[in-house]
């Protein structure tokens, strides 16, 4: 905005009188505007600072040609160090636009937090803070499971809603497409117990008992535990991913709208395929830890084949397998559930789907880890 008295190619000019003991008189004079060398308002702060007992400042512009936001920066900056001396500033002797605009900005409140100052929390604040999210995690943690459990018996009655080819795809997806990896990791499983037993059973002759090592550990915990964390990373986060992106796209909200319940639509057949599919793949990993241990045996520790095969016939028995095969059910219910809860937990943006697919990774390791342990003692209880 500009204010023009008469045409001045003269940049503003700045002097400063005292016509009383406690007043301050600023003459401005000449062109104010950006992009000029204007006065800077450290002239007048040291006027203040060298002469004390200055109780008001007034402005003379009678002098002055031409302004725009030059001049008012100019005044604001004075302003500022009228208020930081407790000094009284006198606008009058402004243009009427300039004080004007001065009034305007003055109106305007300025906004909690503009200046970006951070207030640190208290301790106590903060465990109070993280109480209550995790009460309101578990409540929602809770509400969550009880629904499954209502669209699981859904299910047995024939009632439940969901497309059949849905879950044909999401047991593929779930089962024949995740075997590369499990092969892999439970080989390389199987390698590094069978390398590992070995190494300290050389030392007393009792090499042969690698195959009791190698057999008993993946068949009763290690090939269920490799694999569910295996399914976590790979299917758990693929439910969260895909379930988030329905809740970003509001897809989940037009189902309810539709009156279909997106736990049986959505959660039931990707709970019921890794139920399906993870002792299937439990089987398979042990198998794969076992030959990777045979690996180690027959070409390092120089055992024979049917030696092998019979002493890991002879201390594997049906207990172990079963509770192997417990695990892996447990597990492909919990991967399931974790990847589901997160996925529709998801919030409103992009961001939100990432965060809901760690969070579901998180969830899942977790949870298995706590599985195996209770599983574990309870066993050690049971005397299985």
């Amino acid at each position: 905005m500009n204010s023009s008295m008469e045409a001045s190619s003269a940049a503003g000019e700045l002097s400063i009188s005292r016509p009383s003991d406690n007043t301050l008189l600023l003459r401005l004079a000449g062109s104010w505007k950006m992009g000029q060398a204007l006065p800077s308002a450290n002239e007048v702060e040291k006027q203040i600072e060298s002469g004390p007992g200055i109780e008001r400042i007034a402005f003379d512009t009678k002098e002055l040609s031409v302004w725009d936001t030059g001049l008012l920066t100019f005044v604001i900056k004075v302003r500022n160090l009228c208020s930081q001396g407790e000094i009284q500033l006198d606008s009058q002797g402004l243009p009427e636009g300039a004080r004007q605009l001065l009034a305007l900005a003055s109106a305007v409140p300025e906004k909690k937090g503009a200046r970006g100052e951070t207030v640190r929390e208290s301790f106590l604040s903060q465990v109070g803070e993280d109480a209550i999210a995790f009460a309101r995690s578990s409540r929602e943690m809770l509400d969550f499971i009880g629904e499954a459990s209502i669209a699981f018996f859904r299910f047995l009655t024939g009632r439940a809603q969901f497309r059949r080819s849905d879950l044909i795809l999401i047991i593929q997806e779930s089962g024949a497409q995740a075997l590369p990896i499990v092969s892999l990791i439970s080989l390389l499983v199987g390698l590094i117990l069978a390398f590992i037993g070995a190494v300290q059973l050389m030392l007393f002759g009792a090499q042969i008992y690698v195959a009791d090592l190698v057999g008993i550990a993946m068949v009763r915990v290690m090939g269920a535990i490799m694999t569910g964390i295996i399914m976590t990373g790979r299917t758990g986060a693929s439910f969260a991913a895909q379930l988030g992106t329905m809740q970003v796209n509001e897809e989940i909200d037009a189902l309810k709208t539709l009156g279909v319940s997106p736990m049986e639509f959505l959660v039931l057949p990707r709970m019921l395929a890794l139920v399906l599919m993870m002792p299937l793949l439990c089987l398979y990993a042990n198998l794969m830890g076992i030959l990777g241990g045979f690996i180690v045996g027959v070409g390092m520790l120089d055992l024979g084949l049917m030696e092998y095969y019979n002493q890991t016939k002879a201390g594997v028995g049906l207990d172990d397998l079963a509770i192997g095969l417990f695990h892996g059910l447990v597990f492909g219910v919990l991967v399931a559930l974790a990847g589901c809860l997160r996925g529709l937990q998801c919030g409103r943006s992009a961001s939100a789907v990432g965060d809901a697919t760690t969070s579901a990774v998180v969830t899942g390791i977790v949870s298995i880890i706590v599985a195996t342990a209770i599983i574990t003692v309870l066993c050690n209880v049971l005397g299985i």
